[in-house]
């Protein structure tokens, strides 16, 4: 997977794209602090003007309208130009992982399923990186950048379990937040989540190669087909049931969550 960082070949794009793209993602995230500042500056003026007649001008009210049409234009300009770039660096990606399994298809095509792994998976990583990992990204950013603004907020709100402290709110945030991925992940583990994904993946292939045999082979018949279709409607239904006890565990914290601020 990570031969595109490696290979003389994909440097450029690898190093110099993951450059580029990170330093977009960076001033895409100082636009939305730019933003949220505009939200309470145009507000304030909004409460200004209702508590008392002709306190602000039609002026001033028009230039504070133009300032976030320029901040929205130009975050809405670099999203569309980093998304074309990020699906242009990833397809780059994916080729760098389709050419190594092409230069060992002799061995992996012995492998279940190897043609779905080389065609299918690829193309799957290429868009689980473009919306998951590129979001978990920004969302670090995001984080990175609000921190000192939710510090300067919390100074002087006594928060429960916290008392006096001055970083009690952001405290307390961060805590609930972290705690609650940490619940997540550690459920999807003892539930076996990505290894009944894998399984499903596997019977999956199976079922598939079967019926394409069975298109050139007049000896593949229902037997056969209807056996590895038992074995993809039993993966099925064991993920159905693991999700139905993961989904009870994340809707649980998710509407603890709407409280949680109110708690603390």
């Amino acid at each position: 997977m990570f031969k595109f960082f490696t290979q003389k070949k994909w440097q450029l794009w690898s190093w110099l794209g993951s450059f580029v793209i990170l330093s977009s993602l960076w001033v895409q995230v100082k636009i939305d602090v730019k933003i949220n500042e505009w939200f309470g500056v145009f507000y304030d003026m909004i409460q200004k003007a209702l508590a008392k007649p002709n306190a602000i001008t039609i002026e001033e009210y028009w230039e504070n309208l133009a300032s976030f049409i320029t901040l929205a234009g130009i975050y809405i300009a670099l999203y569309v130009v980093i998304s074309f770039f990020t699906a242009h660096f990833l397809f780059r990606w994916r080729a760098a992982m389709v050419e190594w399994y092409h230069s060992v298809y002799d061995r992996a095509r012995k492998i279940e399923g190897a043609s779905q792994r080389v065609q299918e998976d690829t193309i799957k990583f290429t868009r689980i990186m473009e919306s998951l990992g590129t979001s978990f990204i920004e969302s670090v950013m995001v984080l990175i950048q609000f921190t000192p603004i939710l510090l300067g907020l919390s100074v002087g709100i006594p928060i429960f379990f916290f008392g006096d402290w001055q970083y009690g709110l952001i405290t307390g945030a961060l805590l609930w937040t972290l705690g609650g991925t940490a619940f997540l992940i550690g459920l999807g583990w003892i539930l076996r989540l990505v290894g009944v994904e894998y399984d499903l993946q596997k019977k999956e292939a199976a079922y598939r190669k079967i019926l394409v045999v069975a298109e050139d082979d007049n000896n593949v018949r229902p037997k056969t087909i209807n056996e590895l279709f038992d074995d993809v409607r039993s993966i099925h239904f064991l993920s159905y049931i693991r999700y139905l006890y993961f989904n009870v565990g994340r809707m649980a914290y998710l509407q603890a969550n709407v409280l949680s601020a109110y708690v603390f």
